[in-house]
C-alpha cells in the first residue's frame, strides 16, 4: 500500500506540473489572462483529487441534471460520439449489458480509486471482452489521464447516456442555461398570482429575486470551499453528511416530479380550450377532453421517458426561453395591438390579504432553479462570472415575470385563470401561437425531467441483476402513469403550483443554501453574512408555512366540491 500511495502521489504531482506548464505555454501565447489562469487552476484542483462525495447515493445526479439544464456547451457535440443510429438505438435496450449508474459514469463524475490490482489487469487487457459485465472500475480513466479536459486536442467522453462534464461553457451559454432553468412554467401564472395578491403583492416576486440571488451565491461559496462539491447533493452532504445529501436529493426529487404532474395539467388544460368538443366514447365511457388529453399527453411522453440518449430532447428543450419570450410577446400583441385593452384593471385590487399565501407560493415557484446553479457553475470555462450570470438571468426573468403579471392581471382582472393563456381569445392568430407554444414545449422537458428520478431509483437494482432492463421499464413507465393519476385527481394548476413553491422551493431555494453555508463556512462567516443567512431562513420557513397551510387548504375545498 505504501508504493502504492507514493506511486499516486508522483502521478498527481506530475500531472499539476504538466497542467502548470500549460497555463504558462497559454500565458506566453496570450491566449489567456489572470482570471482564465485562476479558473484553470480551480478546475485542476477540482479534477486532480478523488471526489468522495459521488460515492453515496444519488451517484446519477450530476449527469441527469446536466441534461435537464442543458449544461454542455453546444460546440461540443451530441455526446462526443452520439449520431443518428444511436439515437435510433437509444432505447433502454442499448443498456442491457451495461448500467449507467455507477458503471457508467465518467471520471469526473465518480471518481473513484482504483486499486493496483485494476491497474495492473488495465495493463494487460485493455478492453473486456464482450461477454463480460464492465465494472464500476473498468470506466474509470487511469490516474496519468485524470487532467483538466480543457486541451486543443481534447474530444469528449463516450461513455453512453452522459454529457462531458469538462468546464467548457461560454459567458453565454451558462446565462442561457441559467435563463431555461429559471424562465419556466411558472411565467404562466404569474397574472394568477398577481390577482392572488393584488397589486402591492408583486414587491414579494422583488424580495424572492433578491433573496434568490443571494442564496445563488452562497451556493457558489459552499463549491468553493471543497474542490470535490459540484452539486447540490455534495453540498448537503459537506453540511450535514449522508444523510443531508439523501434528503436534500429526495426534496430535489419531488420538485421535479411534482413539475412533471404541472405538465399533464397544462397539456390536458391548454388543449381543451384548443379543442373544446373533443369528446371520445370508449367501451361505454365518455372521456371528455381534459381527461382525454391527459392520456393522449400521457401516452406522448411515455416512449421519451424510455430513451437512454435525451441529448436531442436536450438541445430542443434549450429554447424554452425562446418559447417563454414569443409567448410573452403574444400576450403584449394581444393585449396592446389586437384591441384587448386594459379592461380588467377597473375590476383589480390592491392587496389580498386572505389569498396572499397562495401568492407568496407562486412568485417562489418562479425562482426554483437552485437545483441546477451548481452544475452550471461546474461546467463553467471561467467560474468567476458565474455572479454576473446569475445576475443578468435573474434580471431578465424578473423583468419578464413582472411585466407578464402586470399586462396579464390589466387585461383580465379578477377573471385571470391559473394560465393566462386561458384567457386568451381563441379567434386570433396570436393566441393560437401561444397556446401552441405552450402545449409543445412541456414535450421536451418531461422525460428530462422525470429521468433524474428514474434515473436515481434505478441505482437501487443491484448492478449484476439480470431483469435490469424490465425493471428500468417499469420503475419509468409507474412514474409517468403516477403523474397521470395524481393530475386526474388533483387538477389545479395554479394550486399545485403554489404549494410546490411554497412546500419545496422555499427550502431548496432560501432555507437550506443558508443552512448549507453556516454549516460548511462556520468558521468564515461574518457577522453580516451570519445575520442575512438568519432573516432568509426565517423568511422562508414563516413563507412555507403560510403557502403550505392556504394551498393544502384550497386544494382539499376543492376536491370535495
Amino acid at each position: 500500500m505504501k508504493n502504492s500511495v507514493s506511486e499516486q502521489s508522483f502521478l498527481y504531482e506530475s500531472e499539476e506540473e504538466e497542467d502548470q506548464e500549460n497555463v504558462v505555454n497559454k500565458g506566453e501565447e496570450g491566449a489567456g489572462n489572470d482570471s482564465d489562469s485562476s479558473d484553470f487552476s480551480t478546475e485542476n484542483r477540482r479534477r486532480s483529487k478523488p471526489n468522495s462525495y459521488t460515492t453515496t447515493w444519488p451517484q446519477s445526479y450530476r449527469q441527469s441534471m446536466d441534461m435537464l439544464g442543458s449544461v454542455p456547451s453546444p460546440n461540443i457535440g451530441i455526446l462526443g460520439n452520439s449520431s443518428l443510429t444511436r439515437w435510433g438505438s437509444s432505447f433502454l435496450s442499448s443498456s442491457l449489458t451495461r448500467r449507467h449508474t455507477p458503471e457508467s459514469l465518467t471520471s469526473a463524475t465518480k471518481p473513484l480509486l482504483p486499486t493496483v490490482d485494476d491497474e495492473k489487469q488495465e495493463e494487460q487487457q485493455q478492453q473486456p471482452p464482450p461477454h463480460q459485465r464492465l465494472s464500476s472500475h473498468s470506466l474509470i480513466l487511469p490516474f496519468t489521464s485524470r487532467r483538466p479536459s480543457i486541451r486543443k486536442d481534447d474530444k469528449p467522453s463516450k461513455v453512453s447516456h452522459e454529457f462531458p462534464t469538462s468546464r467548457r461553457s461560454t459567458f453565454s451559454q451558462a446565462m442561457l442555461n441559467g435563463g431555461n432553468v429559471l424562465c419556466g412554467v411558472g411565467i404562466l401564472t404569474t397574472p394568477y398570482a398577481a390577482k392572488e395578491g393584488g397589486w402591492l403583492g408583486l414587491s414579494i416576486l422583488l424580495i424572492f429575486a433578491v433573496l434568490c440571488y443571494y442564496t445563488g451565491l452562497l451556493l457558489r461559496d459552499c463549491l468553493e470551499s471543497k474542490p470535490e462539491l459540484e452539486t447540490y447533493p455534495d453540498i448537503g452532504q459537506a453540511a450535514f453528511g449522508t444523510t443531508g445529501r439523501v434528503a436534500i436529493s429526495i426534496i430535489l426529487y419531488l420538485e421535479l416530479y411534482a413539475s412533471c404532474i404541472e405538465y399533464i395539467i397544462l397539456e390536458s388544460d391548454n388543449l381543451s380550450s384548443l379543442f373544446p368538443n373533443a369528446y371520445l366514447n370508449l367501451g361505454g365511457y365518455e372521456l371528455n377532453p381534459h381527461l382525454l388529453f391527459a392520456l393522449m399527453t400521457t401516452i406522448a411522453v411515455l416512449p421519451t421517458v424510455w430513451l437512454r440518449d435525451l441529448t436531442i430532447l436536450s438541445y430542443i428543450s434549450a429554447g424554452g426561453v425562446i418559447a417563454s419570450i414569443l409567448v410573452v410577446l403574444c400576450l403584449f400583441w394581444i393585449g396592446l395591438v389586437d384591441g384587448i385593452g386594459f379592461q380588467g384593471k377597473e375590476t383589480t385590487t390592491l392587496l389580498n390579504p386572505t389569498t396572499l399565501p397562495i401568492a407568496i407560493g407562486l412568485y417562489g415557484f418562479c425562482y426554483s432553479g437552485h437545483a441546477v446553479f451548481p452544475n452550471i457553475y461546474s461546467s463553467m470555462a471561467k467560474p468567476s462570472q458565474f455572479p454576473a450570470v446569475l445576475l443578468t438571468c435573474f434580471v431578465t426573468c424578473t423583468l419578464m415575470y413582472a411585466g407578464v403579471a402586470f399586462m396579464g392581471y390589466s387585461m383580465f382582472g379578477e377573471s385571470t385563470l391559473s394560465q393566462f393563456t386561458l384567457n386568451l381569445p381563441n379567434n386570433l392568430v396570436a393566441s393560437k401561437i401561444a397556446v401552441w407554444t405552450t402545449v409543445v414545449n412541456p414535450f421536451t422537458k418531461y422525460a428530462l425531467t422525470l429521468t433524474p428520478i428514474a434515473m436515481s431509483l434505478e441505482e437501487l437494482i443491484p448492478s449484476n441483476h439480470s431483469q435490469f432492463f424490465i425493471f428500468s421499464i417499469l420503475i419509468r413507465t409507474a412514474l409517468v402513469i403516477s403523474t397521470l393519476v395524481v393530475g386526474l385527481c388533483i387538477p389545479f394548476f395554479g394550486l399545485i403550483l403554489s404549494l410546490i413553491g411554497s412546500l419545496l422551493t422555499m427550502l431548496i431555494s432560501l432555507v437550506l443554501p443558508c443552512a448549507c453555508f453556516l454549516s460548511i463556512l462556520k468558521g468564515k462567516v461574518t457577522r453580516f453574512q451570519g445575520v442575512t443567512c438568519g432573516i432568509i431562513i426565517t423568511v422562508g420557513l414563516i413563507a412555507a408555512g403560510f403557502g403550505t397551510y392556504s394551498s393544502l387548504t384550497k386544494i382539499i375545498q376543492n376536491l370535495m366540491s
